[in-house]
C-alpha cells in the first residue's frame, strides 16, 4: 500500500504515535485520480491535522487526464491460483497481448502479403491441371490434349479477373471485398449473397488445400502409409489446428512464419518448370503433346464421348486455379501504406506467378504424357516432379513434395486472413454475432479464426479428407462473388461518370469481368450440380436467411431494449427479495446489504418440511431485534410439499412483481466464489438456476453478493483500509 503525506496543514508534535483518521472522501475535481485522501487528526492536539494520500498497491491503472484512465502493462501480470496454467499455456502458444497502438506495425509488406494473401491462388497449380484432366479422361486418353486450350482459356480468365480487381482496389481502399462492393452498389441482399458465397469458399479452401497437401505427401513412397482409411482426415485436422494457432498469433507473425515455405514452393516450382522445359524441348526435342497410352500400366477405356458438356465440366474443374484471386482486394487494409498501391502491385505479382506456373505445369504434363492415376496414390504434379527430378536431381523430389505439402497447407492461410475480416464486417453491420467483430489479444479476429477452423475440420472428417469429393463443392461460390463484385463496380463507375474521365474504360473492364465470371459461375453450377455443387447452391440462400434473422434480432433488441426503471433516481422505489437458506452469516450479510439501500426488504425461505420452517422462524425471531422500527424487513416462508426449491420461489417473485409493478424489484442472491474449478460443482447450482430463470423475466434486476472463501481471499488484491 502506497501511503504518503501529500500536504501538512498543521505539523504534529514529536512523540505523537497515534492518530485518528477522519472519514475519507472522493476527489471532487477528478474522480479518475486513483487515490484516496484522508484527514488525520493528532491524538494529543485534535486541532493539528494533516492530509494523507493513499494509493493502490497494484498500479494497473494510471491517470492520463481528468476523467480518463489507462490500463497499464501491470494488467498483463499472471493471475493467482489455477488460472496460471491457462495463462502460461496461452502465452506460449499465442504470445503476449498486443496494444491497439501496435496495429499499424502489424500490417503486411508486399513480400509478406504475397505469402499470406496469395498462397491460396498460387497453391492451386498443384491440383488444377489434374482436376481438369480428371474430367477429360472420361472420354479416353485421346481427349487429354484438350487440356491445352482449356488452360489457355483459364489463363485469359485469370487476366480478366486480375485487371478487374485492380480497378476495385483504388475504388475501395478500405477493403473492396465482394460484400462491400455488392452491398454499396447492388443492395444489401446482393451483398449478403456475395458474403455467403465467400464464407463457404473460404471454408472449402481450408479443407481442399490441407487435404490436397496431405494427399501429395502420401505420394512419396516413405509416406504411403498415410493412404490408410481415415488416417489422412485426422492428419488434416491436426494441420488445421496448427495453422489456427499460428494465425491466432497475429497477421504479421503468421506472414513471417509462412513466407519462407511459400517462396520455397514458388522458386522450386519455377526451377522444375525450367529444368523440364529445357530437357523436353532443348535436349530431347519432344512434341508439345505426347501420346497417352497407359497409366501405371493400366488401360483406360472411354466411358463417354467428347462433348461440349464434357469440355465445360473440365473447364469448371480447372477454374479451381482461380480461387483466392479476390483475397488481395478484400484485404487492402492489411497492407502497409500506401495500401492501395501496394495491394495492386501484389495482385499483379500474384496473377503473373499463378499464370506462369499453371501454364508451365500444363505444358510439361502434356509433353511428358502424364495422366491422372486411377488409384489416386500419385498426383499428376507428383508424377511430373518424379519424372523431371531423376538422376542427379533425384534428391530434389522429396524436397519438392514437401514444398507442395507446405504451400497447399499454407493456402488455407489466405482464408484465415480473409474469413475473419469478412465476418467482422458482417458483425459490424449486425448480420453476424457481434463477437466476430472483436479483436483478440494479438489484434486478430479470434472468434472468426476459431470458427473457420471448426467448420473446416468438420468438412474434412465428413468427407474423410477426400480431395475428389471436396473439389466438387469448390469454386461455385467464388465465381458468384466475382460476378456480384464486378457488376457492382460497373454501377460504381456509372455513378461517377461526371467525376471520372476514365469511367467508361473502367466500366468496360469491370463489365467484361462480370460477364465472364457470370458465365463461368453458370457453367460450374450446372456441370457440378449433381456431383456436389447443389450443397453450395442450397447453402448460400440458407446463410442469407440466417444473416437476415440475426439482423432482425438486433433491430428488435435495439427497438425494444427498454426497462421499467425510472430515469430519475428520485423516482426509483426499491423492493428487495433476498432468498435465504437460514439465518447464517451469509444471509445476514445479504440482508444488511439490501437494508442499506431500502427499507423494503423481503427475506424468503422455501421450507421442505415443518421442522425446517420452525428452525428458520426461530432463528429469525432471535435476530429480529436488529431491525429498526421504521424498517419494512419481513420474513416470508413458503411451504413446498413437493420439495421443489426454485419453482415456488420464482412464482413468489413473479407475484410480487405483478402486484408491485411501480417498484423496482431486485432479487439479491448470495453466491460462493471458490478457488478451484472442480469446487464449482459443489456450490452455486441454485443461484445459477435462479439467475438463468430470472434472466428471461423483464423488469427484474438480479444482483449477486459474492462470498469469498478464505482460500480464495489470499489470491485477491489487498483492499484499501477503512478509515
Amino acid at each position: 500500500m502506497d501511503q504518503r503525506d501529500s500536504q501538512i496543514l498543521i505539523p504534529e508534535e514529536n512523540g505523537n504515535q497515534s492518530a485518528q483518521m477522519s472519514k475519507g472522501f472522493i476527489d471532487g475535481d477528478d474522480p479518475a485520480r486513483i487515490a484516496r485522501t484522508e484527514v488525520i487528526k493528532g491524538s494529543k492536539y485534535p486541532s493539528h491535522e494533516r492530509i494523507r494520500t493513499i494509493r493502490p498497491s497494484r498500479k494497473a491503472l494510471e491517470s492520463v487526464s481528468p476523467g480518463l484512465l489507462k490500463a497499464t502493462d501491470a494488467m498483463l501480470a499472471p493471475p493467482h491460483g489455477g488460472s496460471r496454467i491457462w495463462f502460461y499455456t496461452k502465452r506460449a502458444l499465442i504470445g503476449a497481448p498486443l496494444a491497439t497502438s501496435q496495429a499499424e506495425h502489424e500490417r503486411l509488406t508486399k513480400v509478406k502479403a504475397l505469402a499470406v494473401l496469395s498462397s491460396d491462388a498460387i497453391s492451386s497449380v498443384a491440383y488444377a491441371t489434374e482436376a481438369c484432366m480428371g474430367i477429360l479422361i472420361f472420354a479416353g486418353l485421346s481427349s487429354l490434349h484438350m487440356i491445352l486450350p482449356i488452360s489457355i482459356a483459364i489463363i485469359v480468365l485469370l487476366a480478366i479477373v486480375a485487371v478487374s480487381y485492380s480497378q476495385t482496389i483504388p475504388a475501395y481502399p478500405g477493403g473492396g471485398g465482394s460484400y462491400i462492393v455488392a452491398k454499396d452498389n447492388l443492395g444489401t441482399n446482393a451483398g449478403l449473397i456475395a458474403a455467403a458465397a465467400l464464407l463457404i469458399d473460404y471454408v472449402l479452401t481450408v479443407s481442399v488445400s490441407v487435404a490436397s497437401g496431405v494427399q501429395n505427401l502420401s505420394s512419396i513412397p516413405f509416406f504411403h502409409f498415410l493412404n490408410a482409411p481415415h488416417l489422412e482426415a485426422f492428419l488434416d485436422v491436426g494441420l488445421v489446428i496448427i495453422i489456427t494457432v499460428v494465425n491466432l498469433r497475429g497477421v504479421r507473425e503468421s506472414g513471417s512464419i509462412f513466407a519462407i515455405p511459400t517462396y520455397f514452393f514458388i522458386v522450386s516450382a519455377f526451377f522444375m518448370i525450367a529444368v523440364g522445359l529445357f530437357e523436353a524441348f532443348v535436349l530431347h526435342h519432344q512434341p508439345l503433346v505426347a501420346s497417352f497410352h497407359t497409366i501405371n500400366n493400366q488401360a483406360v477405356h472411354a466411358t463417354e464421348g467428347i462433348s461440349v458438356f464434357l469440355i465445360l465440366r473440365a473447364f469448371a474443374s480447372g477454374c479451381s486455379a482461380m480461387t483466392g484471386v479476390e483475397a488481395i482486394s478484400n484485404g487492402v487494409p492489411a497492407f502497409k501504406k500506401p495500401e492501395a498501391k501496394n495491394a495492386r502491385t501484389t495482385l499483379f505479382w500474384m496473377a503473373s506467378i499463378l499464370g506462369l506456373l499453371f501454364g508451365g505445369i500444363t505444358i510439361l504434363t502434356l509433353t511428358n504424357g502424364i495422366a491422372p492415376d486411377p488409384s489416386g496414390t500419385q498426383t499428376v504434379i507428383a508424377q511430373l516432379a518424379a519424372h523431371i527430378f531423376s538422376g542427379p536431381l533425384a534428391f530434389f523430389f522429396p524436397l519438392f513434395q514437401l514444398g507442395i505439402l507446405l504451400i497447399l497447407t499454407l493456402a488455407a492461410n489466405t482464408s484465415y486472413a480473409d474469413f475473419p475480416r469478412l465476418a467482422s464486417l458482417l458483425a459490424r453491420d449486425n448480420f453476424l454475432p457481434h463477437q466476430f467483430a472483436f479483436r483478440g489479444d494479438r489484434l486478430a479476429f479470434s472468434i472468426g479464426i476459431v470458427s473457420l477452423a471448426i467448420m473446416a475440420s468438420i468438412l474434412l472428417l465428413v468427407f474423410d479428407g477426400s480431395v475428389d469429393h471436396l473439389i466438387d463443392l469448390y469454386a461455385v461460390g467464388v465465381f458468384l462473388s466475382f460476378t456480384l463484385s464486378q457488376s457492382g463496380m460497373v454501377l460504381h463507375w456509372w455513378r461517377l461518370r461526371t467525376e471520372q474521365k476514365s469511367w467508361l474504360r473502367s466500366a468496360i473492364i469491370n463489365g467484361t469481368g462480370a460477364l465472364t465470371t457470370a458465365l463461368v459461375a453458370i457453367i460450374i453450377a450446372s456441370t457440378k450440380f449433381v456431383s456436389g455443387a447443389w450443397i453450395v447452391v442450397i447453402l448460400i440462400p440458407l446463410l442469407v436467411l440466417m444473416f437476415m434473422g440475426i439482423h432482425a434480432h438486433y433491430k428488435r433488441v435495439e427497438r425494444e431494449r427498454t426497462t421499467n426503471i425510472p430515469a430519475r433516481p428520485a423516482d426509483i422505489k426499491h423492493l428487495f427479495i433476498v432468498p435465504i437458506a437460514g439465518m447464517d452469516r451469509v444471509s445476514i450479510q445479504s440482508l444488511s446489504y439490501a437494508r442499506s439501500i431500502t427499507d423494503n426488504v423481503i427475506a424468503v425461505h422455501v421450507a421442505m418440511d415443518s421442522d425446517d420452517e420452525q428452525r428458520v422462524r426461530a432463528a429469525w425471531k432471535q435476530w429480529r431485534p436488529n431491525i429498526g422500527v421504521d424498517e419494512k424487513t419481513e420474513l416470508i416462508i413458503i411451504e413446498s410439499p413437493y420439495r421443489s426449491l426454485t419453482r415456488p420461489l420464482l412464482t413468489y417473485i413473479d407475484t410480487v412483481h405483478e402486484l408491485y409493478s411501480d417498484y423496482t424489484l431486485t432479487v439479491l442472491l448470495p453466491e460462493f466464489i471458490v478457488g478451484h474449478l472442480w469446487e464449482h460443482i459443489l456450490h452455486n447450482q441454485t443461484a445459477l438456476s435462479l439467475k438463468a430463470a430470472l434472466l428471461f423475466r423483464p423488469g427484474i434486476i438480479v444482483t449477486s453478493v459474492p462470498q469469498h472463501l478464505p482460500s480464495r481471499m489470499q489470491d485477491m488484491p489487498e483492499p484499501l483500509p477503512t478509515p
